[in-house]
């Protein structure tokens, strides 16, 4: 299955590398698909929403690539994901999943 979305409102996500264009092992600038539009990359940390207990479980570092240009989004901030999905993926033995999103916004 590929492309699924995701609801990520249960979490904080918190910039921990900021943006940046999205190239190969060669260095060439990945775009999307039928474009000339550069893909970008963002690293966050996705923290729980702590419950009414106050128990938040434990968080992940999650790679995103972003289909727009994020502008201006530093480390550190909280933000939040316009349209992500996740695809699962498999070669050689290895397998992981691939953290996608249309946009990434500054969180109020």
């Amino acid at each position: 299955m590929r492309n699924i979305p995701v609801n990520l409102g249960g979490y904080k996500l918190r910039v921990v590398e900021e943006p940046a264009i999205k190239t190969d092992q060669e260095g060439r600038v990945l775009t999307a698909y039928g474009s000339d539009d550069p893909l970008y990359t963002i690293a966050v940390f996705a923290k729980p929403v702590a419950t009414e207990d106050g128990y938040r479980g434990k968080g992940e570092e999650l790679k995103i690539t972003l289909s727009t240009d994020p502008g201006q989004i530093e480390e550190g901030e909280l933000v939040e994901m316009i349209a992500p999905t996740v695809s699962h993926w498999e070669r050689d033995g290895r397998s992981g999943l691939t953290w996608k999103a249309q946009a990434v916004k500054t969180a109020q």
